[in-house]
């Protein structure tokens, strides 16, 4: 696991105090975000999937979240030309308004890691950088929910639900579409 990641997070919060709520929006560009997350000179493609009905249909099951397109862009990282891991960039709305994150998946289908690229609602329903460090090493499984696995937060209640669906949706689609390589 990239050891940059909790002082990313770090850098992500100081950054949006130093601002009021009304300027608390992106924080980060998917270029920067993505390097973070691969900081060891991995390689970084850009993959496109174009999912049929069926996978749609296992998707939805499996991740318990609607799936708004049959489109989904992903990028796969190699180092050494084994896949170091794959990060998914997913935009929801939260109360009214969205919210971008980068979902880090590694090749045995766990999360490495769900970062905030920028959020639009007002600073105060934005849970704190380690709360995010919740979803490290999870699995798509019954617990990955609020109120199980993932802690329930005051105030932030609709933003921890469409978090946490866009990480189940975002590991649906994984394990679903996405090709994957023999584990040693």
């Amino acid at each position: 696991m990239p050891r940059n990641l909790p002082q990313l997070s770090l850098a992500v919060l100081i950054f949006m105090s130093s601002f009021g709520a009304a300027h608390a929006q992106a924080f980060m560009t998917q270029e920067q975000a993505l390097r973070a997350a691969f900081p060891n000179g991995e390689t970084i493609d850009r993959q496109t999937l174009f999912l049929s009905a069926a996978q749609v249909d296992e998707i939805q099951k499996r991740g318990r979240a609607k799936l708004e397109s049959q489109l989904v862009i992903y990028y796969r990282a190699t180092h050494a030309g084994k896949a170091a891991g794959y990060a998914f960039f997913e935009t929801t709305i939260v109360r009214t308004k969205p919210a971008t994150i980068m979902a880090v998946i590694n090749p045995d289908s766990s999360l490495r890691a769900v970062t905030i690229l920028s959020f639009y609602e007002p600073q105060d329903y934005l849970p704190a950088p380690r709360w995010f460090n919740l979803f490290r090493g999870k699995f798509l499984r019954d617990g990955l929910w609020p109120r199980r696995d993932i802690h329930h937060l005051s105030g932030a209640t609709l933003s921890v639900n469409a978090l946490t669906l866009a990480a189940r949706r975002l590991l649906a689609i994984f394990i679903v579409a996405v090709p994957k390589e023999p584990q040693p």
